[in-house]
């Protein structure tokens, strides 16, 4: 990879971290990227997705739900659902959190489904429960 232009790329363009209209009149993101007319690449967005998922996890070990014994899975299941919904929306399941840190499984699918969640996005939603409840990928 040329250095170079890299720099001159990073000064010309700045760097935005929100979507925004460039005067070509294109949706752009970060160092000048044309979202309409490149979009991104499976890798690009798999790093983005990976970037995303240590920052979630950093948090949830803070917030010391993840890394007790619950299993890689459950601990998955609120990734994803903080993925989805931010960490704010996640929090907002006071009562699944709750029955999660108590093992109790049936108790936290039942919350994870009894949800607006679930109505907004079902399919993921009833994979998320089962896998909650058995703790194994289910897909």
């Amino acid at each position: 990879m040329n250095g170079s232009a890299l720099e001159i790329i990073k000064g010309n363009e700045g760097f935005r971290e929100k979507v925004y209209t460039c005067t070509a009149g294109k949706l752009t993101i970060g160092y000048g990227l044309n979202l309409e007319d490149r979009g991104l690449r499976p890798d690009e967005a798999e790093l983005i997705a990976k970037n995303i998922i240590s920052e979630i996890s950093a948090e949830l070990k803070k917030e010391r739900l993840i890394g007790r014994g619950n299993g890689e899975v459950r601990e998955a299941v609120l990734i994803d659902m903080a993925y989805n919904l931010g960490m704010e929306g996640l929090y907002k399941f006071k009562k699944m959190l709750k029955a999660y840190r108590e093992h109790d499984y049936d108790e936290a699918a039942r919350q994870l489904l009894d949800s607006r969640y679930a109505l907004q996005v079902p399919n993921r939603a009833n994979r998320n429960a089962a896998m909650m409840l058995t703790g194994e990928i289910e897909l």
